[in-house]
C-alpha cells in the first residue's frame, strides 16, 4: 500500500517523490526529558505496556514489544517544559486494537491524567497528559491502516 501526499509543501521544501512507501523507514526512538524519572517509567509502562529495558539513576530504556524504545532522561523540577517551543510537544502512539486504546484511556483516568477523546477521520484519538505535563497521544487504527487526508487541527494547541 503506498500513501500518497495529499498537501503542498511549504516554499523551499521538495518533494521527490509522492508516493510514500508503507513499508521502510520509520521513527525507532523517541527521547523525552522528565522531570521525575520514576514516576515517568511507571507511567509509560502501565499505559503503554513498555518493558524497562536498561536504567541509571538519571535515565531510562523502555521498549516495546513491536521495537519501539523510549528513553527517558530525569531532569528534575529545574527545568520547566516550555510549550510551543522548538522541539518535540507531543508523543503519539498506536495501539494495535480498539480494545488497547481504552486500556490506555482507563490508565490515564486512574492518574487522573486523561483530557478526552475524538473520534473522526476514520480512527480515535484518546489524549493525555504525562507526569511531567508533556501531551501523550494513543490512536488507533494504526497509520498504515487508514490514511490521513489532513492536519488535524489539535496539533496547533499544545
Amino acid at each position: 500500500m503506498n500513501i500518497r501526499t495529499k498537501a503542498r509543501l511549504p516554499a523551499g521544501a521538495e518533494a521527490h517523490d509522492t508516493a510514500l512507501p508503507a513499508a521502510g523507514m520509520r521513527l525507532a526512538s523517541a527521547v523525552l526529558y522528565v522531570s521525575d524519572l520514576g514516576e515517568s517509567v511507571r507511567f509509560y509502562r502501565d499505559l503503554l505496556n513498555l518493558q524497562a529495558c536498561v536504567g541509571t539513576r538519571e535515565a531510562a530504556l523502555l521498549v516495546s514489544d513491536g521495537g519501539s524504545e523510549l528513553y527517558l532522561r530525569a531532569l528534575g523540577e529545574r527545568a520547566p517544559r516550555a510549550p510551543g517551543g522548538i522541539g518535540v510537544q507531543c508523543l503519539i502512539w498506536t495501539a494495535p486494537s480498539i480494545s488497547a486504546l481504552h486500556r490506555c484511556e482507563q490508565v490515564l483516568k486512574e492518574r487522573d491524567a486523561y483530557i478526552g477523546t475524538q473520534i473522526g477521520d476514520g480512527f480515535t484519538w484518546a489524549e493525555g497528559r504525562d507526569p511531567s505535563d508533556v501531551p501523550v497521544v494513543i490512536t488507533h487504527p494504526e497509520p498504515n491502516e487508514t490514511t490521513r487526508t489532513h492536519i488535524t487541527s489539535r496539533i496547533y494547541a499544545w
